[in-house]
């Protein structure tokens, strides 16, 4: 069987082997046919495809063709009628263009004969001018004969006319301004000083250089002189005061110009007739004590300064100074009184005014702080007082306050001026301040002395006790419009000139008289 079977086999694989071949044989030829028919079908395709296209692209390049004659010949059309209407526009403008030219023309020749006018009328006119210049001349110099004066003889007679009525001008305006000014400025200040005046009240003692002690009898007299008068020397020595024992009865006189010192001497007496121990150790132990008492007071005395004007943080120095104010008067106006006085007025007027009313009491305070080393160091109490304050490291203003408080440097701030008015009104009021009949006599004679020295003044006189001065003027030299000038040269001299306390108001009368006589 099996030889069977493996011959068969072979047969098979010779029968495949044999017929793979010829079945891809036939197969190819099958498939190039197959190829050629779609050639042949491809071919035949694309031939009628391209006849069509050629058919369809001569159609639509006929088209085109149509389209762009039609399109060319519109462009035509439309750049035919653009150059017919750019040719009837050219045709326009030449016609605009010759008829400027032809008006230009005309207004050429019309210039050219209005040139030759004017100039023959230049031409007149130089000669007209040279006549109006000669005549001009020529009257000149007829004026000249006939007035006397030169051109420039007239000229400043012109120009001085012009400036005396400028200056009446301006006289009335100046007097209509300081009138309505003052109008206002009075009622303010009216109304500000009485405010003031009414919520300040200070008491005012009289200057005196004398203090009086009682004695308990005649014999006291004797005792206080001493042996060979070796007790009043002692006290005299010790004190540097004048004890006067003369016929009044049980009374001494201590007499000095130095209050502190004639304090010192009222209380060591005191003391001693109380004590009734009088020889020259005693009386050196009771001086010692008084004085000790005295700058105790001075001190309480500057602390209730303070304490009354609410002003706080002042050198202790300082405070003491304000204490020694306490046995120092001016015209008989206590100094350390008249400083609370000047103190609470600067602060009140402050307030109305709203400027800072603390630094305008401490400065008002201050101001007179100078009286309390006048005694012993040399200078003026302004003076003084700056350079004491400024020692004891006192702010700009307050020491400006105080240099410019009597007017010795013009005050420059707020502040200044509102201690210089506390001041005047402080120094102002009726009985605040006193001087000495003689002294009186003398500022009122200086006072009209002034007020005559200058030109035009006929008569002066000093009233309402040296409070203002009345001038009697003459009308032919000084007119109406000077009077305000030459009240202000006399104000200006008397602040120079003369020393006084509060203000003078200077008062001028000018008055024209007819007279004549019946014969």
């Amino acid at each position: 069987m099996l030889p069977y079977v493996i011959t068969g086999a072979i047969a098979l694989i010779v029968g495949v082997i044999i017929g793979l071949p010829c079945g891809i044989v036939y197969r190819k030829k099958v498939a190039e046919a197959a190829i050629g028919s779609a050639e042949l079908q491809a071919k035949k395709i694309i031939a009628d495809g391209l006849n069509q296209a050629k058919a369809d692209a001569a159609a639509a390049k006929k088209e085109v063709l149509i389209e762009a004659k039609e399109e060319m010949l519109r462009s035509k059309n439309e750049f035919e009628q653009e150059i017919k209407e750019r040719r009837s526009e050219l045709s326009r403008q030449e016609r605009r263009v010759q008829q400027k030219e032809e008006n230009l023309d005309k207004k050429t020749e019309a210039l050219e004969k209005k040139d030759e006018v004017l100039q023959k009328k230049i031409q007149e006119n130089d000669e007209t001018k040279e006549e109006l210049q000669n005549l001009k001349t020529e009257a000149r110099m007829a004026l000249q004969r006939i007035s006397g004066m030169t051109a420039e003889q007239a000229r400043q007679k012109l120009i001085d006319d012009m400036v005396d009525e400028v200056r009446h001008e301006q006289a009335k305006r100046m007097v209509e301004l300081e009138e309505e000014f003052k109008d206002a400025a009075d009622d303010k200040a009216r109304n500000i000083i009485s405010l003031a005046i009414q919520r300040c009240a200070a008491d005012h003692v009289a200057e005196i250089t004398v203090s009086t002690v009682s004695l308990p009898s005649e014999d006291m007299k004797g005792r206080i002189i001493g042996r060979e008068g070796r007790n009043i020397r002692t006290i005299e020595t010790l004190t540097g005061v004048d004890l006067i024992i003369d016929d009044t009865p049980e009374a001494i006189t201590i007499s000095s110009f130095d209050p502190i010192r004639r304090e010192v001497a009222r209380l060591a007496l005191e003391k001693l007739i109380s004590d009734g121990r009088i020889h020259p150790t005693r009386i050196e132990e009771m001086v010692e004590k008084a004085r000790h008492e005295v700058e105790v007071s001075i001190k309480k005395a500057g602390d209730a300064a303070t304490f009354e004007t609410g002003i706080h943080g002042l050198n202790n120095e300082l405070v003491k100074l304000l204490g020694r104010l306490k046995y120092r008067t001016s015209y008989g106006q206590n100094v350390l009184r008249h400083s609370i006085e000047v103190s609470l007025l600067s602060g009140i007027i402050a307030d109305e005014l709203g400027v800072d009313s603390t630094l305008a009491k401490r400065a008002g305070l201050l101001h007179d702080i100078g009286k309390a080393l006048t005694a012993e160091l040399e200078g003026s109490h302004v003076q003084l007082g700056v350079d004491t304050a400024r020692k004891y490291k006192e702010g700009k203003e307050v020491l400006h306050a105080i240099e410019a408080h009597h007017g010795d440097v013009e005050p420059q701030t707020i502040i200044a001026m509102i201690v210089q008015a506390a001041d005047a009104i402080s120094a102002a009021r009726p009985g605040a301040r006193r001087e000495n009949l003689e002294n009186y006599i003398k500022r009122l004679t200086k006072l009209e002395e002034i007020a005559k020295s200058f030109e035009g003044v006929e008569k002066s006189f000093a009233i309402q006790a040296g409070r203002e001065v009345r001038i009697m003027v003459k009308p032919e030299i000084i007119t109406d419009d000077k009077m305000p000038f030459v009240a202000r040269d006399i104000v200006k001299k008397i602040e120079e000139e003369l020393e006084y306390p509060g203000q003078i108001k200077v008062n001028i009368i000018r008055e024209s008289r007819s007279v004549d006589y019946a014969k």
